[in-house]
């Protein structure tokens, strides 16, 4: 199965009220393993940037101006999500920013309910301990140094390692133990059809001699009956 982490960084906190995404980052994850493959963009939010968001995320109108228009990459983007269901850490409000985004450009929303939120998952499991993603690195000893600043990149990269210990943890151990396990099996039925060699003489009369005085020896033999 295919699924999508992904985070944003935006101007400020309501899409309604004019605010955009001035940075997405996506990871793919198939069947439950980070491929490695991701895109990561910033973005020129056509707008200034507050204070505020500036001190959360640190990326200044400045820094922004010369980057593309969400509209610029928005074909790129869709094509890398394309169908896959998409994790996300209080994904109510990434996805709220990403459709309006999408809205802006004349493009499909996507539904809700496709995003996976890393947060009630987190809730569920650890109800009335902190959800947050620092208090979830913590939990899970996932080194999140770092993270001086909010980031997309960053903390997509985290909420996936999160989200696999979400799950009960990666599933690379247990694919490799099948793997191994599977080899043994392999192993122990080539060696179950290993012919002995024959032995390279026959017994002398001596050795003969010998085990029949052995077997007199014993009482009621199963195999004298």
């Amino acid at each position: 199965m295919r699924e999508i982490v992904f985070d944003t960084e935006t101007t400020g906190f309501e899409p309604g009220e004019g605010h955009r995404i001035v940075e997405i980052a996506c990871l793919e994850l198939l069947n439950q393993i980070p491929t490695g493959r991701r895109k990561q963009f910033y973005l020129n939010p056509e707008r200034d940037v507050p204070e505020a968001a500036f001190r959360i995320h640190g990326l200044s109108g400045e820094f922004l101006r010369d980057k593309p228009k969400f509209v610029e990459i928005v074909d790129e983007l869709i094509e890398f999500i394309g169908d896959s269901p998409l994790v996300a850490h209080n994904a109510e409000f990434d996805m709220r920013f990403l459709n309006a985004e999408l809205g802006l450009v004349k493009r499909a929303t996507l539904p809700l309910d496709r995003a996976i939120d890393t947060v009630r998952l987190a809730r569920q499991r650890f109800p009335g301990s902190p959800a947050s993603l620092d208090a979830l690195c913590k939990r899970f000893a996932i080194d999140n140094t770092q993270r001086t600043l909010h980031g997309a990149l960053l903390d997509a990269q985290l909420l996936a390692e999160v989200y696999l210990q979400l799950l009960g943890g990666p599933q690379t151990g247990l694919s490799l133990t099948s793997a191994a396990e599977e080899a043994a099996r392999a192993a122990l039925s080539v060696v179950g059809r290993i012919i002995r060699p024959a032995r390279p003489h026959a017994a002398t009369a001596e050795e003969l001699a010998a085990h029949a005085a052995f077997i007199a020896k014993l009482k009621d033999a199963v195999w004298l009956g």
